[in-house]
């Protein structure tokens, strides 16, 4: 059988500078800031990417969306959104793809920073209006829960009434297991409650190696290191026992590491030294047509 490659790439969305201190949990500052730099305002600047692969099976798949530009003007300064105007959409043109040409959609979880870019970008007086008008949507079934159930502590990291827009399209497919009926084998899910319930991690797996999408499990290089976890996440002491066995698989079998949050580094190795501390290797600051 002939090998079948696929092709990916990295493509950028609406950027955000959120606290350094939120970001980086119980870390002090004076560790975190040698890693990335803070603003006056002790804000740091975050990417919010998205993978793309071309010919996945076939299939031309995009794995997260982005915060998007969805916000009205007075959250998008509240959040630290930094353009008004839909920058994926712009990253997919140049990538030589519309929203029109996605054939599914994989959704970790639906935290705003991840699934806003699903929509299209706000306007006065208009509702919330669905983008990718030919895509299936997938998402876990225990982080769609979440959404349509929050803690009064996540609550306003999700989107009201993006479930039943997604719902109403009849292109959702929620899944409970480690694979997807639309994506097939070659996509395996990794499960995480750390973060938010349900949360789940996409490894694509090619002829010439795998690539994991890390979510917020391992949001960039920095949170590498065991002990480092945010403040936004629900269960950080189990995070960390999530991110140990999760570190270990990937070594073990190559598997690169794609950020959605890192601004500098899109991919990178994982390395592990003597004394079993993690840290990256062979990064690559973007992707552009890689094949695997």
């Amino acid at each position: 059988e002939a090998i079948k490659y696929m092709k990916l790439w990295s493509i950028l969305g609406n950027s955000q500078k959120l606290d350094g201190g939120a970001m980086f949990g119980n870390a002090p500052r004076t560790v975190w800031e040698k890693w990335i730099a803070p603003d006056a305002d002790n804000r740091i600047a975050l990417a919010c990417r998205a993978l793309l692969v071309e010919d996945l099976d076939g299939k031309t798949a995009l794995f997260e969306t982005g915060i998007g530009a969805f916000f009205e003007p007075r959250l998008r300064e509240r959040y630290g959104v930094v353009e008004s105007h839909h920058v994926l959409l712009d990253s997919l043109r140049a990538a030589g793809f519309g929203h029109e040409d996605i054939d599914v959609v994989v959704i970790s979880h639906l935290h705003f920073d991840h699934v806003g870019g699903l929509l299209a970008p706000w306007q006065e007086g208009q509702a919330p209006k669905l983008l990718f008008p030919r895509a299936k949507f997938i998402v876990g079934e225990q982080a769609w829960q979440r959404a349509l159930h929050p803690h009064p502590r996540d609550r306003a990291s999700f989107i009201e009434g993006l479930p039943a827009l997604l719902e109403a399209t009849g292109r959702l497919e929620r899944i409970d297991g480690d694979h997807s009926a639309t994506l097939g084998p070659r996509v395996r899910f990794h499960h995480s409650n750390g973060h938010t319930p349900g949360l789940m991690l996409a490894e694509i797996r090619g002829d010439a190696g795998g690539v994991v999408f890390c979510a917020d499990l391992i949001p960039g290089r920095p949170w590498v290191h065991l002990p480092i976890t945010m403040g936004y996440d629900r269960f950080p002491e189990r995070l960390i026992d999530e991110k140990h066995v999760f570190l270990d698989a990937m070594i073990e079998r190559d598997v690169r590491l794609f950020f959605t949050h890192d601004a500098q580094c899109a991919l990178a190795r994982v390395t592990r030294d003597a004394k079993g501390r993690y840290g990256t290797g062979d990064e690559r600051a973007a992707l552009v047509g890689e094949t695997i």
